[in-house]
């Protein structure tokens, strides 16, 4: 049994937690939920079930990581999923369409990979530090900084657009002596 000043405490840890209500439903909103304001309150439901679990350091990348577990169950849930098979688009390829951000910057974002395009948002919307980003996606931070250092790579390129083979800076060929 919970003792009163056991759960004043818990009440007030949660406080801490909850405070971080808007940074979850702008994640669920931003990745395409059809209703982020209830997968936020899910999320915080599920911490409050697991306060235990929940970091004391920062809430934020274990909320993520919960609210990124239940937008793949909302993704389950829906009709078009089952027959599909295509994950939701701020899952999937392109960013949801409600999110305003500049077109050439959505198209390259829609260019990259998931784990490339989860990387640079959970830095750039989410404000994670990638100590912090690497706990949200469950691992290690050397790890994810090498995801983010290709992911920040792959993304320049694709803002760039296609290089013309006449406008790209030409390389010397190698002889035989320079292999």
């Amino acid at each position: 049994m919970t003792t009163q000043p056991d759960r004043q405490a818990a009440e007030v840890r949660f406080r801490s937690v909850f405070a971080h209500f808007g940074a979850v439903n702008a994640y669920a909103r931003r990745r395409g939920s059809h209703d982020p304001e209830a997968l936020a309150a899910e999320a915080m439901a599920v911490a409050w079930r697991r306060l235990a679990d929940v970091p004391t350091d920062d809430a934020r990348p274990w909320l993520f990581a919960t609210a990124r577990n239940l937008l793949l169950a909302e993704w389950r849930q829906r009709p078009c999923a089952r027959t599909s098979g295509q994950p939701p688009v701020g899952e999937a390829g392109a960013l949801d369409e409600r999110v305003a951000i500049d077109p050439g910057v959505a198209r390259a974002l829609a260019t990259l990979s998931v784990s490339d395009r989860e990387a640079l948002l959970l830095i750039a919307w989410e404000d994670l530090s990638p100590k912090l980003a690497a706990r949200a996606l469950g691992m290690s931070e050397g790890a994810f900084r090498v995801r983010l250092h290709r992911a920040r790579r792959r993304f320049r390129e694709a803002l760039a657009g296609p290089t013309a083979p006449e406008s790209r800076p030409s390389r010397p060929a190698l002889s035989m002596e320079d292999r």
